[in-house]
């Protein structure tokens, strides 16, 4: 039987969808790319917004269509928040929640032939850790190797917590066995991910500076990125073994969220705006190329004016490379629903477009800094009408090079001689 599987969302969900797609090819499916005829449809979801919701319900109608035929399951965070909602729309045959998802093909015997959409969705509480990891049946050229998942922190705006549940990680001398099988794949970078990645404790006591210690004194032939990490979590002893280590990628992505005190207070944030100031430029002292993204939500309840022109005021004073701006939505069962004040909706999106330029002025701002720098990229897609590769260097890079399709997957450095809005042009040195 065909398998198709699509993932939306966080880098922690495509590592969980090919942790699937493996079971599902050790029982003798074939994997097939999403959008074809199949007889199984699988989509991981995402919950982080209403537009997330919006677009898993586009996504599942739309693979419907494809495959009218086929059994179609729901999984993710989508699933596990609002089970009756996704079992409502028209094609779902199966949704999981968070304890089932990994025993997808295992349940799907059970649903094949039924009649009535089948809701596998339980309590979250006391869930295990489940190692996922890409696998070389993933077309990406990075690795995405989960560690961590769940959170604690319980921000007022945010559903995670209630769909992903605590933190829990994986058992620290379980970690290098999961790096042979991403070397044993084929891959050259591997991205450490996780829902609170900084929040990494093995159940042995190890913590995220140990994980990040182990990395810099490995052996392993990979270039290690970190996928995201609270500001509050990304402390001195981290940021010293990145700065000096030559198997981690010079980028971070640290959330603010809001420049405004106030408004970080009432987002149950757990840093204040001068911290994150500092932190930013403590990064670049230590290393001046290194790329910093960073995720902002605009509209919060209660955000004036004044708290909107702190946080575009911060945003414009640190060395930052991009942002991710997200408008605020309000999200069942969250704190902040009920917060008084609440943003009109076009000021929501009027801010949005003001920090979305922003961020454009930044990354064309660190791109251009990168003009007559060498930078370490691995080839990734390749474009036959030109004979152009594209890839993404170490400190976050959109680079394009001209080379033939031949070239090998590995570290090759290139100098970037130009660059133009959101890619920079480089030759092989």
């Amino acid at each position: 039987m065909k398998v198709s599987l699509h993932t939306l969302g966080c880098k922690v969900n495509y590592a969980e969808t090919a942790q699937l797609s493996e079971k599902f090819e050790q029982l003798g499916y074939t994997i097939t790319e999403f959008g074809t005829d199949s007889d199984i449809i699988i989509i991981n979801t995402c919950s982080v917004t209403n537009n997330a919701d919006v677009e898993a319900r586009k996504i599942i109608r739309r693979a419907k269509r494809a495959s009218p035929n086929a059994f179609l399951g729901v999984m993710g965070c989508y699933a596990q928040l609002k089970p009756d909602e996704v079992a409502s729309i028209e094609g779902v045959d199966g949704v999981f929640g968070q304890r089932e998802k990994f025993r997808v093909p295992s349940l799907i015997h059970n649903y094949l032939n039924g009649e009535q959409t089948q809701v596998s969705v339980s309590c979250i509480e006391d869930l295990p850790f489940e190692t996922a990891v890409t696998t070389d049946n993933d077309i990406r050229t990075r690795a995405f190797l989960k560690l961590q998942d769940g959170c604690n922190y319980f921000c007022s705006f945010c559903t995670i917590p209630y769909a992903r549940g605590r933190s829990r990680s994986i058992d620290f001398k379980f970690i290098p066995k999961q790096l042979d099988k991403v070397v044993a794949s084929g891959y050259k970078e591997v991205v450490i991910s996780g829902i609170n990645l900084g929040d990494y404790k093995s159940p042995t006591g190890e913590n995220f500076t140990d994980l990040v210690r182990f990395i810099s004194e490995s052996n392993y032939d990979l270039r290690f990125r970190i996928s995201s990490l609270e500001p509050n979590l990304l402390n001195d002893d981290i940021l010293e073994i990145v700065a000096k280590s030559d198997k981690f990628c010079k980028h971070f992505h640290i959330p603010l969220q809001s420049g405004s005190n106030d408004i970080l207070r009432k987002m149950k944030r757990r840093y204040k705006a001068e911290y994150y100031r500092d932190l930013v430029f403590k990064i670049k002292d230590k290393i001046p190329n290194c790329g910093i993204g960073v995720d902002v939500i605009v509209g919060f309840p209660g955000e004036s004016d004044i708290h909107f022109d702190e946080t575009y005021r911060l945003l414009e004073l640190v060395p930052i490379s991009y942002m991710h701006v997200f408008t605020y939505s309000e999200r069942d069962n969250t704190p902040a629903v009920n917060y008084p004040d609440p943003v009109p909706v076009n000021l929501r999106k009027r801010r949005t477009n003001n920090l979305r330029d922003l961020s454009d002025l930044k990354k064309k701002s660190f791109y251009n800094s990168q003009v007559g720098k060498i930078l370490t990229v691995i080839p990734e897609s390749f474009n036959k009408e030109n004979n152009t590769w594209k890839s993404w260097s170490e400190n976050y890079v959109r680079v394009q090079f001209n080379e033939s399709e031949e070239l090998t997957k590995t570290f090759i450095n290139v100098k970037i001689i130009d660059s133009e809005d959101d890619l920079t042009f480089a030759k092989i040195v």
